[in-house]
């Protein structure tokens, strides 16, 4: 690709990385094209930017910030570890742009308030990624067949984890990949908070090729445990923060709320969520998909606000004016106080099917590879100097104390008002004196 080689190099100023540096053609093409334009309009965190005002970046400077990361990898590897015959394990530089456009492209697929939405119409924003890359409707496409008539399959392949090199697919999938050190270090950065940080550079120092994919040298093991601590403390301090969850719950209520009245024939012209309909309807095409964004959902929310539907206005309040629902820890002891609860919420006035909500967030600090799971994670292998792997959690005392280990919680969302006392409205204080005392009598754990 000596044609698509710059004269000179780009550099995007990066907060994270300072430069961001691009001397491919294909690549500058890519990041120009308007379905990777889009990701501008996504956030990268979701309703977590609800919690931690900071956190508005979007997946755009993510998806930019993964394909530098992996860039680095392959100069490291590229430097350090050239296959000087076909066959010996060691970084063959021809697999540098699959590598570099799966990297830049991986989450080109994402919808707005991804998981959510996802949630809701059923769609699956890895396949959405890989029909972005296949379909020769999309300008990412032709892009892509500037290098050759089946590139674009195999830039999917890696995304899909069919890719024949497995150390290209670890660079950008696997335990310790540059989509998770990116994110991991962004979310922190933007959050404010410091959970996410570790040594990036010594991990890059130590990471280098082999037969089966990627290993990182036993010298820096300390630096391995250091980012499985910072994942594993990212997800249970930010990820699944219980505001954040009760955000998404409401955010899943109003989407539920406005596919009923759609299929419940409402033809108000303030509804009319022309965008939406394709998806009520199941049967979206990828234009209508790439249509959509935060900010269309957002607008959307907004024109339901004087809507006649009293339950579908007011949860669009609820997520605009971030008035989450509050939230209870239950076990496997009290969840058969649930229903209980759901009835006195009902009694209130509150639709319990659109006011309440369960959810858990229960996490692996650290998985070892089990070929039974459905989708088996790629074990993190250190090198010793004789050449001999040896899988992380068989020699680290503090990731094997870890190892397997389930931490998170469950649970329970409840309108705010179930909490507060409700002077005015007499008939209803035996109610919400109930709800507070059956919380309390049977020690569910209230801590927000």
């Amino acid at each position: 690709m000596d044609d698509e080689h710059l004269p000179k190099e780009k550099v995007l100023r990066d907060p994270i990385y300072n430069y961001i540096y691009v001397d491919n053609r294909i690549i500058l093409d890519l990041i120009d094209t308007p379905e990777f334009q889009r990701l501008r309009r996504i956030k990268q965190l979701g309703t977590t930017s609800l919690i931690f005002h900071g956190a508005e970046h979007s997946r755009f400077g993510h998806s930019l910030g993964v394909y530098e990361i992996t860039r680095r990898i392959c100069n490291l590897f590229q430097r350090n570890y050239p296959s000087k015959n076909p066959g010996d394990g060691l970084w063959d530089d021809h697999e540098r742009l699959v590598a570099l456009c799966a990297a830049l492209l991986h989450d080109v697929g994402h919808g707005p308030f991804s998981h959510t939405f996802e949630h809701i119409f059923h769609t699956n924003h890895e396949q959405i990624t890989t029909q972005i890359i296949t379909s020769p409707e999309t300008n990412i496409n032709k892009i892509l067949r500037r290098v050759s008539p089946d590139f674009p399959k195999q830039v999917a392949n890696v995304i899909t984890h069919t890719y024949s090199n497995p150390q290209v697919v670890q660079m950008i999938s696997s335990q310790i990949d540059a989509d998770r050190m990116d994110y991991l270090q962004r979310d922190a950065y933007y959050t404010g908070t410091n959970y996410g940080k570790f040594d990036l550079e010594r991990i890059l120092r130590v990471m280098r090729p082999y037969e089966g994919g990627i290993t990182f040298e036993i010298s820096g093991m300390h630096a391995v445990e250091d980012y499985i601590l910072s994942r594993f403390q990212m997800y249970m301090q930010i990820y699944f923060h219980p505001v954040s969850r009760a955000m998404e719950a409401i955010l899943e209520h109003l989407l539920e709320r406005a596919d009923k009245l759609y299929k419940g024939n409402v033809t108000d012209i303030d509804f009319a969520p022309q965008m939406l309909t394709p998806f009520f309807n199941g049967s979206f095409t990828l234009q209508d998909y790439l249509t959509l964004d935060d900010g269309v959902l957002t607008t959307y929310f907004a024109s339901w606000r004087k809507f006649p539907d009293n339950i579908l206005s007011d949860l669009a309040s609820r997520f605009l004016d971030r008035k989450p629902l509050k939230s209870v820890i239950y076990s496997a002891e009290t969840e058969p106080l649930l229903p209980k609860l759901r009835d006195l919420i009902q009694t209130a006035g509150f639709n319990s099917s659109y006011y309440t909500a369960v959810n858990d967030s229960y996490k692996l600090t650290y998985d070892t590879y089990n070929p039974q799971v459905a989708k088996p994670q790629t074990q993190i292998e250190l090198i010793q100097p004789n050449g001999e792997l040896v899988e992380l959690s068989q020699i680290s005392t503090l990731v094997a104390a870890i190892s397997g280990k389930v931490s998170g919680d469950q649970r329970f969302f409840f309108p705010k008002e179930m909490l507060e006392q409700h002077q005015n409205i007499e008939i209803f204080d035996p109610i919400y004196e109930d709800f507070q005392a059956h919380i309390h009598n049977n020690q569910i754990i209230n801590p927000n």
